[in-house]
C-alpha cells in the first residue's frame, strides 16, 4: 500500500505537470471505486490547477472551482503520460490537461478514490487526522505525553492517524527497527528520550524514503513510471528469516492489528 513517501513522491512528480494549467476534461472509464468517483470531477471542464499538495496519504489537487481528493488506495498510482497514450485493464481514470499531458490513475484492486468537495474543512476523509510527521507539530514532547498510561502496543499506536498521519506498516517496522524500539512493547512503556530519539527517527527514515522515491514493493510507480527504490534500503520489513544487517541475529516477524510486523529481537529492546 502505498505510504505517505510514496504519496509525496507521486505529489513532486506530477505538480510540475498540473499547476498553471487546466484540466480540460476527464475520462472516468470505472467509476466504482472505493466509494463512487464525484459526479463533480467526472463532469469537470476546463478547471484551472491553482496547486497541487498532500494531506496525510491523500493528493489534494486545489482548482479554481473545489478540490480533488485523490487516494491510492492498496495498489494504486498516477503517472503523467502523453496525451493520446493507450488505456490499459487497470487505468480506471484519466485528467487531460492543456499542456498536451494525461495524469492518468491506475489501481488493480480499485480500493482508492477521487472525491470533491468545496471546501476542505468539510472532508470528511480528512477531519479527525494528526498531525503530519515531518511538521514541527509532531516532535518529542507530543509523543510522550500522548504515550502516557496507553495500553496500546507501540506499532500499531504509531499506524494510528489520530496521533499521527502517514506512518504505515513499513515505516512504522524501519522507524522502531532504527530507534532500537521492540514494537510489541506498550506504547505507555516509552520514556522521554526515547520519544525524541523515536520522532527524529521516523523523520528521517520518512525523509529518505522520499529521496530515493518510496519505495516499490509491487505496485507502486512513480509518475515517471520508475520505481521507488527505498526498498533496496529495507532493514527489516519483508525480510523474515533473514540475517540482521546489523548484529546477524535472523529477523523476527509477527501480527500486530492484522499487519505483519518485523523486528530484530536482539538489537530492539
Amino acid at each position: 500500500m502505498p505510504e505517505l513517501p510514496e504519496i509525496e513522491t507521486s505529489r513532486r512528480g506530477i505538480e510540475p505537470y498540473m499547476v498553471g494549467h487546466n484540466i480540460v476534461r476527464t475520462i472516468v472509464r470505472q467509476p466504482k471505486l472505493r466509494w463512487p468517483v464525484s459526479r463533480q470531477i467526472i463532469e469537470l471542464e476546463n478547471a484551472s490547477v491553482l496547486s497541487v499538495q498532500r494531506r496525510a496519504k491523500y493528493l489534494l489537487i486545489e482548482l479554481s472551482s473545489g478540490w480533488i481528493i485523490g487516494h491510492l488506495g492498496m495498489s494504486g498510482s498516477v503517472r503523467i503520460l502523453p496525451k493520446f497514450s493507450e488505456p490499459e485493464k487497470h487505468d480506471h481514470v484519466d485528467f487531460l490537461l492543456s499542456n498536451g499531458k494525461v495524469l492518468r490513475y491506475t489501481d488493480p484492486r480499485r480500493f482508492g478514490s477521487w472525491l470533491w468537495e468545496y471546501d476542505l474543512s468539510l472532508s470528511s476523509v480528512l477531519k479527525n487526522l494528526g498531525p503530519e510527521p515531518l511538521g514541527d507539530d509532531f516532535d518529542g514532547a507530543y509523543l510522550f505525553n500522548k504515550s502516557r498510561n496507553k495500553k496500546t502496543l507501540i506499532k500499531p499506536w504509531l499506524m494510528d492517524n489520530k496521533l499521527v498521519v502517514g506512518v504505515g506498516n513499513i515505516y512504522a517496522s524501519e522507524s522502531l527497527f532504527e530507534a532500537r524500539i521492540l514494537p510489541h512493547r506498550l506504547a505507555g512503556s516509552l520514556t522521554e528520550s526515547e520519544a525524541e530519539l523515536l520522532v527524529a527517527t521516523i523523520k528521517r527514515v520518512l525523509q529518505r524514503s522520499i529521496e530515493q522515491g518510496g519505495t516499490t514493493l509491487k505496485d507502486f510507480l512513480q509518475a515517471d513510471g520508475k520505481p521507488g527504490y527505498f526498498a533496496q534500503e529495507l532493514q527489516v520489513y519483508g525480510r523474515s528469516g533473514e540475517p540482521c544487517r546489523v548484529c546477524g541475529t535472523l529477523i523476527e516477524s509477527t501480527k500486530h492489528a492484522q499487519r505483519t510486523t518485523f523486528f530484530c529481537r536482539y538489537c530492539q529492546h
